[in-house]
């Protein structure tokens, strides 16, 4: 995919400015895969994050247009940078090898995708949603 089909969505980013996609993650090889597969789809990337204190920080003092929140992140959940993505209005997208059974009520009705992540699937869900969200 070339960056003009990123930047061509829904949004009002100037030319050649990409949507910035965080990435929460704290297993190293993942993050720098998933960071990877954003990458080569044109996208910038925030992080990747392996805490939710470095999760939230970066929100506070970043542009996000998307997180990528694995759930569990060595014993900490991601909620609290779920909830601080949707105070801003910015969506997300959660990651896990659980179903959405294992969610936390509040954020039951987030799109998740299991690992091991599909590349093609996971970049197909980043466009729709950041086609759609409020900019």
């Amino acid at each position: 995919m070339n960056t003009a089909r990123v930047n061509g969505t829904a949004s009002d980013r100037p030319a050649g400015e990409r949507p910035t996609i965080l990435v929460v993650e704290d297993e190293w090889l993942i993050a720098m895969d998933i960071e990877g597969m954003l990458e080569d789809a044109g996208f910038a990337v925030c992080g990747p994050a392996g805490r939710v204190d470095e999760a939230l920080a970066l929100i506070e003092t970043r542009r996000v247009d998307l997180g990528l929140l694995d759930v569990n992140l060595a014993g900490q959940q991601s909620y609290p940078v779920a909830a601080a993505l949707r105070e801003k209005g910015r969506p997300f997208l959660f990651l896990s090898g659980h179903s959405e059974a294992h969610l936390h009520d509040e954020f039951r009705d987030e799109r998740l995708i299991n690992k091991p992540i599909e590349p093609n699937r996971l970049i197909r869900l980043v466009e729709e949603i950041l086609a759609v969200a409020p900019q």
